[in-house]
């Protein structure tokens, strides 16, 4: 049998009394449902937003995005430590995390920072977790939540719910030793490092939670960049004279690790046993798909001027790196480029997840088609974002929808790595503005970043990007780090005058936060896929709920939802109205939903003559 639920925003004791009739557990099932408006059956695990209660009038005019990073209370800035000798991982950093640390159903941002080097110290530096205080502000806690006991020089982090305790845990990379740090879900965090084994010395970069062998647990994969230290540091000049930030070229690889989760708190070392262990890598990104559909989380690292890595799951604890054979291994000249930030997901409504990957300036952004067959069609020319791109060096990049018209758009964190770029080649600049293309459909983009307001058109030394919706109004905002610099939050403004449908998964079969499932959603004849997932981007990692964008509001609207979760498990729910944020619960079901507020409490950005 299939499960079903009707949902909307009426007859709500009738939905109590259905919700707790569908107790029963059910593979396959669908349960006909009237329409819940607040948590009818409350889960533990799954709090529901404490939003405002909605307007009937909608949004109006352009998109336009607004940096609110000063109204909304970050004062974050990124030390790179940087102090004239020109150390190559003061170029590289740093992430940014979006965690509902607090299980309120409010994104929080975690900012990852690096330090002083020893003996030219001058303050120390810590990275900061921002608590989202669900009216446009965020307040700094990270001392009071622990975080501020441990200095390293951090590049990336990871969220995920390692020991599904419904409470999301924190991993940050680092140049020497990486640090894990346990949700005690009492707002505070505890560096379990030692205990679980995972400190994984080296020059880490990316870092992904996934449940490789579909075991219910989430395990860690770490992608490395190279072997550095100090005392190894080369000399590099782009005019012959003055030293410049090497490029990866002059130093040897480091491999990936991969943990798998053994339960209770502890990891193991498999990487070797999984067939993973390549010390000619140089990776920076990672992204997690099911590009053959087979059940089984696969993984995409890009590497920088080594070839990109398509590792597909074997079922059986290995992996075999097909990027050769898949056709994502190298640029369209057959040449390696300085693979970077990436991103999976279904951009053409094809149901299957294609790639993004951020390169180096005369590079630009690479995208692949999948085509089902377990090739992957480059049509980086074709789709118009190569061209447009050229001219930019892409750090962070993922799709999102950001007009809510059902189609993924691409947003390119933008940024050179030499700081003196413009000496040698004076077209170019270190600041660069980022970049937003948009989805025409029928694999075409258009870039609209001169649209977007003044916030988008500014140069800045871009690394790390995620994006969430930061103020629950139902369009996806984004946050951007910079090096050696301040973070910004741009928020996205009027995009919510079309209709949306936000998803949270909570797992109980599967892991807690249901990342690996797959979401398919059918609303107006129309199909869009998407999957829960961790990492992405570059360093980074967007909010876990997933936003699908209805395009215009029209009466009588409604949308179907189709679950596979991890364990194999699949959910069926029908009759949905759109502009909700929805929980749901592994075989459970909805088990919470709260209308969208279209005009939640928003602090004043600077103008932008918009």
């Amino acid at each position: 049998m299939m499960r079903q639920i009707g949902v909307g925003f009426g007859a709500i004791c009738g939905v109590v009394l259905l919700l707790a009739a569908a107790g029963c557990k059910h593979k396959d099932v669908e349960q006909p449902v009237a329409e819940p408006f607040a948590a009818a059956r409350p889960s533990p695990s799954a709090h529901v937003p404490d939003a405002a209660a909605p307007v009937n009038a909608r949004p109006s005019g352009p998109v336009q995005f607004t940096d609110i990073t000063a109204q909304a209370g970050i004062r974050f800035r990124h030390n790179s430590g940087a102090f004239g000798e020109k150390y190559l991982p003061e170029t590289m950093g740093s992430g940014v995390c979006f965690i509902d640390y607090g299980r309120d159903g409010w994104q929080d941002i975690f900012l990852v920072n690096s330090m002083d080097w020893p003996g030219h110290k001058t303050h120390k530096s810590y990275p900061a977790l921002y608590h989202n205080n669900h009216d446009g502000t965020f307040t700094d806690v990270t001392r009071q939540a622990g975080l501020d006991d441990v200095e390293m020089y951090g590049m990336g982090c990871a969220v995920g719910d390692f020991d599904n305790d419904g409470y999301d845990d924190l991993y940050v990379t680092a140049v020497g030793k990486n640090h894990l740090f346990r949700n005690l879900g009492n707002g505070r965090f505890a560096d379990v490092t030692g205990k679980a084994g995972v400190s994984d010395p080296g020059f880490s970069t990316s870092a992904i939670w996934f449940d490789y062998d579909n075991d219910g647990k989430l395990d860690l994969f770490v992608s490395h960049y190279v072997e550095w230290s100090a005392d190894k540091d080369q000399f590099c000049s782009l005019d012959g004279k003055n030293k410049s930030y090497c490029t990866p070229q002059a130093y040897k690889g480091q491999s990936v690790t991969l943990f798998h989760n053994l339960g209770h708190g502890r990891f193991e070392d498999v990487t070797k046993r999984a067939g993973l262990y390549d010390p000619t890598c140089k990776s920076l990104g990672i992204a997690m798909l099911d590009y053959d559909n087979d059940g089984w989380m696969d993984l995409f690292v890009a590497n920088d001027t080594q070839p990109d890595k398509l590792y597909r799951n074997n079922h059986d604890g290995t992996f075999t790196d097909e990027g050769v054979a898949a056709g994502v291994a190298y640029g369209e000249s057959g040449t390696t480029r300085a693979g970077m930030g990436v991103d999976a997901g279904d951009y053409d409504h094809a149901g299957r997840q294609g790639l993004l990957v951020g390169n180096f300036t005369n590079e630009g952004l690479a995208l692949y088609h999948n085509d089902g067959s377990g090739l992957f069609r480059d049509v980086s020319v074709a789709s118009g974002v190569a061209t447009d791109s050229l001219r930019s060096l892409t750090f962070g990049a993922f799709f999102f929808d950001y007009d809510l018209d059902g189609l993924p758009d691409i947003f390119a964190a933008n940024g050179h790595v030499a700081d003196d770029i413009s000496v040698t080649q004076p077209s170019l600049k270190y600041a660069e503005p980022p970049l937003l293309f948009r989805n025409e459909g029928r694999g075409k983009f258009e870039d609209v970043t001169g649209r977007m307001g003044a916030a988008l058109r500014r140069p800045i030394v871009a690394r790390g990007a995620a994006y969430a919706d930061i103020d629950l109004d139902g369009d996806l905002d984004v946050m951007v780090t910079t090096n050696n610099g301040p973070a910004h939050l741009f928020r996205n403004d009027n995009a919510n005058k079309n209709d949306m449908l936000r998803v949270k998964l909570v797992g109980t079969r599967s892991n807690h936060d249901g990342i690996g499932a797959k979401v398919t959603l059918t609303s107006k004849g129309v199909r869009q896929f998407a999957m829960v997932k961790s990492g992405s981007s570059y360093l980074s990692q967007s909010e876990l709920p997933l936003t699908f964008g209805l395009g215009k509001p029209e009466p009588g609207t409604t949308v179907r939802l189709e679950i596979v979760w991890p364990s194999g498990h699949r959910d069926s729910i029908s009759n949905i109205k759109p502009d909700q944020f929805l929980t749901i619960e592994e075989v459970k079901g909805i088990v919470a939903a709260q209308p969208i507020a279209f005009s939640a409490s928003k602090p004043a950005g600077p103008s932008l003559g918009k």
